[in-house]
């Protein structure tokens, strides 16, 4: 039985996905119908449709909340670790010495707002998973951030070529709002599997459900199944 803040929550989320307008941080933001009809008849390669049901299109990524975590660049490290042969920690600067990689990404939140082809630049989840030596043990990742949030991600969607740990949008910084310095973006699921400030990476056998996962959100979060709660 969902408490009294779960269900407060999904009333909001089916309240945003109806109404023409989303509100962030006591700001309005306008959904752009005229774009979500141009995605709607768009199909992705496998034959999907671009848009997942019940989205509607934002054309500027919206923050969401939550406790932010630190703005120094200097103490931004990623620790990589769990099921791997050799663990490490990257820094900020680090990162940007590794390959880089910028990938326009259609973004889908769980409260019905999408951002099509937003522009994130970093380094792909899969280069660090190589470096780290993952196990064959390995089924999951739980992408670790501030404050204790975690998200866990199964190997399949984290190790697909689009998944980033991202530290620019557009043509800047990732703006701290935003998750920045760093966040990782999974644009397979919805985007609260793309944790904010993100701190490690860990590799698992064993399935870990994350701070929405147990507060009664779907543990997978396929948009296009609209798994949104379990």
């Amino acid at each position: 039985m969902p408490d009294s803040k779960q269900l407060s929550r999904r009333h909001f989320l089916k309240q945003a996905a109806a109404g023409t307008a989303i509100v962030a941080l006591g700001a309005w933001y306008l959904l752009d119908d005229e774009l979500t009809a141009a995605a709607r008849a768009q199909t992705l390669p496998d034959g999907r449709p671009r848009l997942p049901p019940g989205q509607r299109v934002l054309t500027e990524l919206r923050p969401m909340g939550g406790q932010m975590g630190s703005a120094s660049l200097e103490a931004a490290t990623i620790r990589v670790h769990g099921a791997v042969d050799h663990p490490f920690e990257v820094s900020f600067r680090e990162l940007h010495e590794m390959p880089q990689t910028a990938l326009a990404l259609d973004v889908h939140c769980v409260t019905g707002w999408s951002v099509l082809g937003a522009r994130f630049e970093g380094v792909r989840l899969t280069d660090l998973a190589e470096r780290a030596g993952v196990k064959d043990t390995a089924r999951h990742v739980i992408f670790e951030a501030a404050h204790g949030y975690t998200a866990n991600v199964p190997l399949r969607h984290a190790m697909r070529d689009d998944v980033l740990v991202a530290h620019s949008l557009g043509s800047e910084s990732l703006p701290r709002r935003n998750g920045g310095p760093l966040r990782n973006v999974v644009p397979s699921l919805y985007f609260w599997k793309s944790a904010k400030w993100l701190t490690g990476i860990r590799f698992v056998a064993r399935d870990a459900p994350g701070y929405w996962e147990t507060r009664g959100y779907h543990n997978l979060a396929d948009p296009w199944r609209e798994q949104r709660y379990g």
